[in-house]
């Protein structure tokens, strides 16, 4: 296996694809060959777009029913030998961005946290494993924002990983992303896709609503359950 994986992960409308643009357009110009996969739930442009624009291979997946970080879970290692075939030194996995608890890095990969400096001096913490779990965290949208206030956000990220490399951009000019191209070009491709691995840990359980059951109420449920009055705020597990 002689390809590099770059996965992208953030919430929705942060820029994440505006992120993979910049990197296809720096990997190109270094005589690169990358390929995209877009994992998401029943729609999305972004394979067609960057296929018309950087003429590269390009391949999108519905989750549908399923976590689409589930799906790409699955779906990452047929990628990657797709990818190969199709003569790319790089693959872009860009998720669906929808859940925060699922991250979606992978052992020999990097792990790019995209997120939006619009969104509130909160939201690092509020998706701290997405965030901790990746190398580097791309805030755009910095020239919306105050000094100050980029201030605060970067130490918001500081409180969830105190070493994480944070890179502050308008991603659409591509302005403050050389250090990002520099680790993009460091990254090493993935010698064996059999020891491969999450990096973190995946939900606890499988539980009855996800496997269907409709009724309102912890009463109608079993396994993995929680009550208003638990005491701890964070479910851990029965």
């Amino acid at each position: 296996m002689a390809v590099k994986l770059i996965v992208i992960a953030g919430p929705p409308s942060v820029g994440k694809t505006a992120v993979v643009k910049q990197i296809i357009k720096h990997i190109k110009r270094n005589n690169g060959a990358p390929a995209y996969l877009k994992v998401d739930v029943v729609v999305a442009f972004e394979d067609i777009e960057l296929k018309e624009e950087y003429n590269i291979p390009t391949k999108k997946v519905y989750s549908g029913d399923l976590c689409p970080d589930h799906m790409g879970i699955m779906v990452i290692r047929d990628a990657m030998e797709w990818a190969e075939k199709e003569g790319a030194d790089t693959l872009i996995y860009e998720s669906a961005g929808l859940c925060l608890r699922c991250t979606p890095y992978i052992s020999d990969s990097l792990g790019i946290c995209v997120i939006s400096a619009v969104f509130g001096t909160h939201a690092p913490l509020k998706m701290a494993p997405m965030i901790g779990l990746s190398d580097v965290v791309v805030v755009t949208k910095t020239d919306l924002i105050s000094q100050a206030e980029k201030e605060v956000f970067r130490e918001q990220i500081r409180k969830v990983s105190p070493e994480l490399d944070i890179i502050e951009t308008n991603a659409i000019q591509g302005t403050g992303m050389q250090y990002l191209m520099k680790v993009i070009d460091m990254q090493k491709p993935m010698d064996d896709l059999n020891h491969a691995m999450l990096r973190g840990i995946p939900p606890l359980g499988v539980c009855t609503i996800c496997v269907g059951k409709k009724e309102i109420g912890w009463q109608n449920h079993f396994g993995v359950i929680r009550r208003l009055e638990d005491d701890d705020n964070i479910y851990r597990g029965e």
